[in-house]
């Protein structure tokens, strides 16, 4: 069953009169369990179609299902509920308040959920998401304390805290020397074996061999998905 499925998504931004189409014609679909790489150069349209997958944006064209709900069209509380339970995000630039532990740090999403969760049970779910990323005794640790895969691996566990089922990583080893982006790496691919949807952004190519299947972009359009057979014309 997909989890995504994109049907002819267009993204265009207006600056006064001139209009930018940035998106053009994008159809796919991304099942669940997968471990997806969208590539391009800068400029290629790659962050900005994460942003739509993940609920952060939305289409100017076309339709965009996911989980089985459309939710291009859906209001703004809505998407950020979708976001909040069922999308977790890695950023390069870690994203931690630089004052706040590792495990405050980590349970800080719990805030926004409507679960109404004990402090104590968020304590616990913030110690086992730090164990699974290999940082459960640094639960105490500023991320000044921290080294940078430390600290990435910290954004990995605040981003599994709600148990989401698909996670987006955008350039995830762009701030990493290449030793930890490996580690990195190894992580994202043993998290998508315990059966979390992996959707990465790089411009990569080895970063990007590390997903089960690779989505090229260019100049706005998919030029290449192997997986699915399709290649554009005079890509």
């Amino acid at each position: 069953m997909s989890l995504i499925e994109l049907k002819n998504i267009g993204k265009t931004y207006f600056l006064g009169e001139i209009s930018v189409p940035v998106l053009k014609n994008i159809s796919l679909e991304i099942g669940k369990g997968e471990y997806v790489a969208l590539m391009g150069a800068s400029g290629s349209g790659k962050s900005t179609l994460m942003n739509i997958l993940g609920c952060l944006d939305r289409q100017t064209e076309g339709d965009y299902f996911f989980d089985g709900e459309e939710v291009g069209r859906i209001s703004g509380d809505k998407r950020a509920k979708i976001r909040n339970k069922k999308i977790g995000f890695v950023f390069q630039s870690f994203n931690l308040l630089p004052r706040t532990s590792a495990l405050d740090n980590v349970i800080m999403p719990l805030n926004y959920t409507a679960q109404n969760l004990s402090s104590a049970e968020c304590r616990r779910r913030g110690i086992e998401a730090l164990k699974q990323v290999g940082l459960g005794e640094r639960m105490d640790h500023f991320p000044s304390q921290l080294s940078g895969g430390q600290q990435q691996r910290v954004a990995i566990a605040r981003a599994l805290i709600n148990r989401p089922p698909v996670l987006f990583a955008d350039e995830p080893t762009g701030n990493l020397d290449s030793k930890t982006s490996i580690e990195v790496m190894n992580m994202f691919s043993e998290l998508n074996a315990s059966g979390i949807t992996v959707i990465l952004v790089t411009h990569s190519t080895e970063i990007a061999d590390c997903a089960k299947r690779t989505i090229m972009l260019k100049d706005g359009q998919i030029v290449n998905d192997p997986h699915h057979g399709t290649e554009a014309k005079g890509a």
